[in-house]
């Protein structure tokens, strides 16, 4: 497939993959074994190989040939199952706009079947035929520079009108529409991110959200499949993980600094969630990087 070959190719050319904002291709000779991580609204299409994303208690496992919706920006615990030298996994994924989803639903007002009440916030499914050569034109479009900045918004917004007609349409009209559920769950999400060092005011959130409390944390959960405050203490341990490794911090400092009072607590969670404590977690992250580095 032609698309597989032109992912294949930017694969080994970061600079070509910056040119089109928002997309990112992962190629993995091996499999990985649990990484912690973000998605953004986005979709993420498979060509070769497979991964499992983990949404709190929810397992989503996509291989080649179908792709995965991101409707909130979520935390995730994500793995790479088959890969291989001879079969590289082999993935990309591609931003979406909420703007632009905006833009199509006020032209054109197609009616899409109704969001299910506990619809998560990613969803997976085959990746649509008719998907595929708009797709192939964008990932052809950084090696034609002088077409790129013309082109790539009408393939962009091509793209998302067909993912609005297809198997996802539904879930896309929620990150579209300003006061549907999941949109107003996104705008307490967009607080956490932003406030994630500061106490959590469930109170405070489901009003930013235009819900009752218990309406708000209800629809929350199933968008998320963790509550407010397992949500934000997700995204505090991943900010300490980043300090940690990025910066050399002390440990204790961290803490403080993504919200924990407690040093022991901190340390506990952070065990909880990553396996090893923080100092020796960060140290073993290093080692690996250095590792790899040096294999290259």
């Amino acid at each position: 497939m032609r698309l597989t070959r032109q992912a294949e190719a930017l694969s080994a050319d970061q600079e070509a993959i910056a040119r089109i904002d928002g997309l990112r291709v992962t190629r993995r000779t091996a499999p990985t074994g649990p990484f912690h991580g973000r998605y953004r609204p986005s979709l993420c299409v498979v060509l070769r190989g497979a991964k499992v994303s983990r949404l709190g208690n929810r397992s989503f496992c996509y291989s080649a040939g179908k792709c995965l919706i991101a409707s909130l920006e979520v935390p995730i615990i994500a793995e790479v199952v088959e890969a291989s030298p001879e079969a590289p996994y082999l993935a990309f994924s591609l931003t979406l706009d909420p703007v632009t989803i905006s833009d199509l639903l006020v032209e054109h007002d197609n009616a899409a079947p109704p969001l299910h009440a506990d619809t998560p916030a990613l969803s997976v499914e085959a990746l649509p035929e008719a998907l595929i050569d708009p797709l192939e034109r964008l990932l052809a479009l950084p090696a034609r520079p002088n077409d790129l900045p013309v082109l790539e918004p009408m393939i962009r917004r091509e793209i998302t009108w067909l993912l609005l007609n297809g198997p996802h349409g539904a879930m896309l009209r929620q990150i579209g529409l300003a006061e549907s559920r999941m949109a107003r769950i996104a705008r307490a999400v967009t607080w956490i991110r932003a406030n994630f060092a500061q106490s959590l005011n469930v109170g405070e959130l489901a009003t930013l959200a235009g819900m009752s409390p218990t309406t708000f944390h209800r629809h929350f959960k199933a968008a998320t499949a963790l509550t407010p405050v397992q949500f934000q203490k997700q995204l505090r341990l991943q900010e300490a993980r980043r300090l940690l490794l990025s910066e050399g911090s002390d440990v204790a400092r961290v803490g403080f600094e993504i919200g924990y009072d407690s040093p022991s607590q901190f340390s506990r969670e952070y065990r909880r969630l990553f396996g090893a404590p923080p100092g020796r977690d960060s140290a073993q992250l290093r080692r690996d990087m250095t590792a790899a580095t040096s294999e290259l």
